[in-house]
């Protein structure tokens, strides 16, 4: 039987009485795991996960691949976690609270790529959506040609959703992906690598104009079987753009575990931060890229 502690009369004492609520009426809230590197300055990676997982409600659990040294200027330094520690934190979260939903962000090496497929496989996460992470805001180079071989052999084919900005698809095809004209192909040639589905994030496009919006970004989705969905948003005038990408992947993932069907998860998530950007526009937080506000409308958790 549950507990509840409540405050006697003596000072310094609590009285303890058995709670007439059994711990079994109390629902389970969807649980969100993050598989990615930590960010000293708080506005990407694991700090911008576990921030977006409370704000939509869902627990949140993580398992760090890296530390690194960085703030609103830039990465200044990397340090990975050996592949055996992240399989450790994986496998204590999910043997334990259980996991509906999880993301990847940086992993650093390809031995914390394996381990992570593994993991996955182990634990039967099924939802999992990998954010393949390159390359920093800054410029700062996130992956090497080995571990990023490995996770589109290893965790492309086993996600549900594989989340790439344009330079990044770009890199991984060998051809620049700069225009709303060129998206729809990239998305295709993405999934004949083994991505199930791909949402090409539309953040660095030249063409903004092109979205029929003046001022517009698109976001491009394609499923497996060929559908293809545009979410267009309003591009804020902001240097507040830290983390973003985390902060989608983490989103989908929150409402996927919520229940949501892929579209809708998607859909959902890139309102959310649409807000969020909006929201946070006016803060100032360090001399560079600051982060997005997570919390404008926090969710309670369940």
């Amino acid at each position: 039987m549950s507990h509840e502690w409540r405050y006697c009369s003596v000072p310094g004492r609590l009285a303890h009485r058995p709670s007439l609520i059994s711990s079994q009426m109390i629902p389970t809230p969807p649980r969100t795991l993050t598989i990615a590197g930590s960010d000293s300055g708080g506005g990407a990676g694991i700090q911008a996960d576990l921030k977006t997982f409370s704000a939509l409600g869902c627990f949140g659990m993580s398992a760090i691949t890296a530390i690194t040294a960085q703030n609103t200027l830039g990465v200044t330094g990397v340090h990975a976690i050996p592949a055996d520690m992240v399989a450790a934190q994986i496998d204590a979260v999910a043997s334990d609270l259980g996991v509906d939903a999880a993301k990847t962000g940086m992993l650093g090496t390809a031995a914390i790529v394996e381990a992570v497929a593994a993991a996955a496989d182990r634990h039967g996460i099924r939802k999992l959506v990998v954010d393949p992470v390159m390359i920093s805001t800054s410029g700062a180079t996130l992956s090497d040609d080995a571990t990023t071989q490995a996770m589109v052999r290893l965790l492309f084919p086993r996600a549900l959703l594989v989340t790439p900005n344009l330079p990044e698809a770009s890199y991984l095809l060998g051809r620049t992906i700069a225009r709303r004209a060129d998206m729809e192909q990239a998305a295709a040639d993405l999934i004949a690598m083994g991505c199930p589905a791909v949402l090409l994030k539309g953040g660095h496009l030249e063409d903004d104009s092109a979205a029929g919006i003046a001022g517009g970004l698109d976001d491009l989705l394609m499923l497996k079987n060929g559908t293809v969905r545009v979410f267009t948003h309003p591009r804020v005038d902001t240097r507040n753009l830290h983390g973003t990408g985390c902060t989608l992947a983490a989103a989908i993932a929150s409402q996927l575990a919520r229940g949501d069907a892929l579209e809708d998860a998607a859909g959902k998530a890139l309102d959310y931060v649409a807000q969020a950007i909006a929201a946070g526009a006016g803060l100032r937080l360090g001399s560079g890229n600051g982060p997005l506000n997570h919390a404008f409308a926090p969710r309670a958790l369940g």
